[in-house]
C-alpha cells in the first residue's frame, strides 16, 4: 500500500474522530440526556463520513470506487486484535448471564455483605480491585470477574450502579498501569529498553497516591451506607465459577480459555442444581451474547473507522505536529504524553498506542537525556488513564454491557483515573528543565 500520509493530510485524517464526538455530544445536549444517544448510531454517521473523505487506493479503478474504501475499513475493522476484542465480549456475556443464572452472583453478593462493613464497601471493593487487576496484569479480566458482582452489590445496597461499576473499572487500570505481567507494561519497557523494576519505580510515585486519594473518597462517600442483613446460609458451590476466573486468571491462563471454562463450570453447577437443562443453558448463554450485540457493533465500527484516519494519515499528522516544536526536557516528557494519550484517542487501545508512540518516545529520550524509566512510566500512565475514560474503549464498553448501564454515566465517578491524571501531569510538570 502507498504511504497513507500522501492520500489526506491534516486535520481531515483525523476530522472522523472529531466528527463522531460531536455527534454525541450535541445530539445529548439537544436531548437534554447523555445517555439516551446511542453510541453505535454516532459511530456509523461518523464512519459513513469517514468512507466519504477516503480516497481508495486504486487498483485501477476510480480514486473515489466505494469498493477500495470498503476494503480498508473492513480490513482495519476485522484486525485480529479487534476480531480478539469480540470473542471476548462474546464470552464474557455468555459467563456473565449463565453465572447469573445458577445464582453466582447472588451468592457472592451475600458473601460480600456478610464479610465486610457496608460503609466500606466502595473503598473494598476498588482494592479488590486493585490487587486482583495487579496479579492477572489485565483490566478486561477484572472487569468481567467484578463488574456483575458490582452491580448486583448496588441493588442490594440501593446505590448507584454506575457508581459502582466506575470503582471496579478505576481499580482494574492500578493492575493494567502497574502489573509486571501487564501488556502495557511490557510494551512501554521494551519499547525505551529498560528494566521493569525501574519502570515500576517510577510509576508507582504517581499511582500510588492516586489510589491512596481514591481510597480515602470512597470510604467519606460510602460512611452512609446500609445494607439489608445476611441471615442466610452463603451457597458456597455457586460462588465457584467467579472463584475459578479469578485463580485462573491469576495463574496466567489466556482470557479467551478463562472466560471459556467459566461458562463450562456454570453449566456443570447449572445441571446439577436444576437451575437450567441443557436447551436453558444453551438459551442462558445466547441471551448473554445478544446482550453483547451493540458493544460488538460499536467495536467493528471503531475499528473501521480508526483504520481509516490511519490510512489517511492522520497518525503521521499527530505524531509529526507534536514533536515538531519540543524545547526543553519538560517539553519533550509533555510531548511524550501528549503524543501516547492523543494516538490512545485515535487507535482506542493502550497497547497498540505504547508500541506506536514508543520508538518515537525512546528518540525524545535519548535526545534530551530524559529518564529512560520516567518515559515509559509517562508511556503506561498517559495510555491507561485515556484508555479508561474513553467511552468507546474496550473497558468500558465491557462495563457498561455487564452492568447495564451507559459508558458516559460511568465516567463522572472514574475517581482514581481524575486522580491519576492530575498526579501524572504534576510529575510532568514538576520535574525536568524548561530549556
Amino acid at each position: 500500500m502507498t504511504s497513507s500520509s500522501k492520500k489526506n493530510n491534516g486535520w481531515l485524517a483525523v476530522s472522523p474522530l472529531f466528527v463522531f464526538l460531536a455527534i454525541y455530544l450535541i445530539s445529548s445536549v439537544l436531548a437534554k440526556d447523555f445517555y439516551k444517544v446511542p453510541v453505535t448510531a454516532a459511530f456509523l454517521v461518523s464512519s459513513v463520513y469517514a468512507l466519504l473523505i477516503t480516497r481508495s487506493p486504486g487498483n485501477g479503478k476510480s480514486r473515489f470506487d466505494m469498493d477500495g474504501r470498503l476494503s480498508i475499513f473492513s480490513s482495519a475493522a476485522g484486525d485480529s486484535n479487534v476480531m480478539l476484542m469480540i470473542w471476548i465480549f462474546v464470552l464474557a456475556g455468555a459467563f456473565a448471564a449463565t453465572a447469573k443464572d445458577i445464582g453466582a452472583i447472588d451468592a457472592t453478593v451475600e458473601f460480600t455483605l456478610k464479610l465486610m462493613p457496608a460503609r466500606f464497601l466502595y473503598a473494598g471493593l476498588f482494592v479488590a480491585a486493585c490487587f486482583i487487576s495487579m496479579a492477572i496484569g489485565t483490566s478486561v479480566g477484572t472487569v468481567v470477574a467484578l463488574v456483575p458482582v458490582a452491580s448486583a452489590l448496588a441493588a442490594q445496597i440501593g446505590t448507584s450502579v454506575p457508581l459502582l461499576t466506575a470503582v471496579v473499572v478505576g481499580g482494574a487500570f492500578f493492575g493494567d498501569n502497574l502489573s509486571f505481567i501487564s501488556d502495557t507494561t511490557v510494551a512501554a519497557t521494551r519499547s525505551l529498553g529498560v528494566p521493569m523494576r525501574e519502570k515500576f519505580r517510577k510509576n508507582i510515585k504517581i499511582a500510588a497516591p492516586a489510589a491512596v486519594l481514591a481510597t480515602i473518597v470512597y470510604v467519606v462517600i460510602g460512611a452512609g451506607v446500609s445494607a439489608p442483613v445476611q441471615d442466610g446460609a452463603v451457597e458456597w458451590v455457586k460462588m465457584l465459577p467467579y472463584l475459578l476466573v479469578i485463580g485462573m486468571a491469576l495463574a496466567g491462563l489466556n482470557v479467551i480459555a478463562v472466560l471459556a471454562m467459566g461458562l463450562l463450570a456454570n453449566g456443570i453447577i447449572g445441571f446439577a442444581y436444576g437451575c437450567f437443562d441443557w436447551v436453558g443453558w444453551l438459551t442462558s448463554a445466547g441471551a448473554g451474547i445478544a446482550g453483547m450485540g451493540e458493544l460488538i457493533i460499536v467495536t467493528l465500527l471503531a475499528g473501521g473507522m480508526l483504520g481509516i484516519i490511519r490510512y489517511n494519515g492522520g497518525m503521521d499528522f499527530i505524531i509529526n505536529g507534536l514533536t515538531r516544536h519540543i524545547k526543553g526536557q519538560r517539553g519533550a516528557s509533555l510531548s511524550i504524553a501528549a503524543l501516547v494519550s492523543l494516538i490512545n484517542f485515535c487507535t482506542a487501545n493502550n497497547t497498540i498506542a505504547i508500541i506506536t508512540a514508543g520508538p518515537l518516545a525512546k528518540d525524545i529520550t535519548e535526545r534530551y537525556r530524559l529518564d529512560p524509566g520516567r518515559s515509559a512510566s509517562i508511556l503506561d500512565v498517559f495510555s491507561c488513564l485515556v484508555q479508561c475514560i474513553i467511552p468507546y474503549g474496550a473497558q468500558m464498553l465491557m462495563a457498561s454491557g455487564l452492568a447495564g448501564v451507559s459508558a458516559i454515566s460511568i465516567m463522572g465517578y472514574l475517581v482514581y483515573p481524575y486522580a491519576l491524571g492530575v498526579f501524572a501531569l504534576m510529575s510532568v510538570l514538576l520535574t525536568g528543565r524548561k530549556t
